[in-house]
């Protein structure tokens, strides 16, 4: 029996279509996390004296990195078979079919922020672990809005519950309600974000460098990794394993951010950049 409180979630995927062109929610949102990035950053780089014109690449790596890393996340971590086929490794270079990997996107964006620091770090007074600490700030926003995308695809939602906030999703097949978990994510990234954020404005020079990275590997995937028990399997191999792929690949990057905090808090590099001219100023908050 339907709960008369559940949500019937039938919203078309795609907003409309120009001849051959479809512009689709999740493509929408996806994207809009680069400009909201580009903002932030202009806001960061504005307060700590870095030339705003270092933003352009970095807006090109990120996006470069994001979307390999996601693509080939996907493809290597849950369905290798079938993309390393000889009838189908054509695929991998195909992500607007579908298949991105949140951890694979992890991969990319850090190899993104380890190239651009290699490259324009050491003139400009900034090494990887101090973009990295601004670029999950801004992570965290993107990826609230990919998973409200997911929530328009009607994908990546839970097993089925009896809370009134159960979501039937209808163009999935679905009569019962389902645990809404895209949702869940992305009010997680919301909240991790703003409070990352707060730090940021409140308290950079008391943090040290990689505090923020640490952070958030503990708490974004150590949630994704609880919410992971309430998601329905993404793959059919998952249906037999005690702890699904996400929890799996969750596990290094929540080690990682318990050892970078401690990191931080041993080597205590001010998080906040020092120019070597230290060229001293007021910070002003980022709104």
């Amino acid at each position: 029996m339907i709960d008369f409180l559940s949500v019937i979630w039938d919203v078309d995927p795609i907003i409309c279509k120009i001849g051959p062109l479809t512009l689709r929610w999740y493509s929408l949102l996806f994207v809009a996390g680069f400009p909201l990035g580009y903002w932030l950053f202009e806001k960061f780089y504005k307060r700590e004296g870095v030339d705003t014109k270092l933003l352009e690449p970095l807006l090109y790596a990120l996006l470069i990195g994001t979307i390999v890393g996601a693509r080939l996340g996907h493809c290597l971590f849950y369905e290798p078979s079938y993309y390393l086929s000889a009838d189908h490794w054509l695929e991998i270079f195909q992500p607007w079919k579908g298949g991105l990997a949140s951890h694979g996107g992890a991969i990319g964006v850090f190899l993104a922020a380890w190239w651009y620091a290699h490259k324009y770090g050491k003139k400009n007074d900034f090494d990887v672990l101090w973009v990295c600490d601004r670029i999950i700030i801004c992570v965290c926003f993107a990826a609230c809005l990919i998973r409200l995308g997911n929530l328009f695809n009607s994908e990546i939602y839970g097993k089925e519950t009896d809370l009134p906030w159960g979501f039937i999703f209808v163009r999935r097949g679905e009569t019962m309600p389902k645990h809404p978990t895209q949702i869940y994510e992305a009010l997680t990234y919301l909240l991790l974000g703003f409070y990352l954020l707060w730090n940021y404005n409140h308290k950079l020079e008391q943090r040290y460098r990689g505090w923020f990275l640490g952070v958030f590997f503990i708490v974004c995937f150590g949630v994704r990794s609880l919410i992971e028990f309430i998601k329905e399997p993404q793959v059919e191999f998952e249906e037999s394993m005690t702890l699904d792929m996400g929890q799996w690949l969750s596990i290094p990057f929540i080690i990682a951010g318990i050892l970078l905090v401690i990191y931080a808090y041993k080597r205590k590099v001010p998080a906040m950049r020092v120019p070597t001219e230290k060229v001293h100023h007021t910070p002003k908050k980022v709104r």
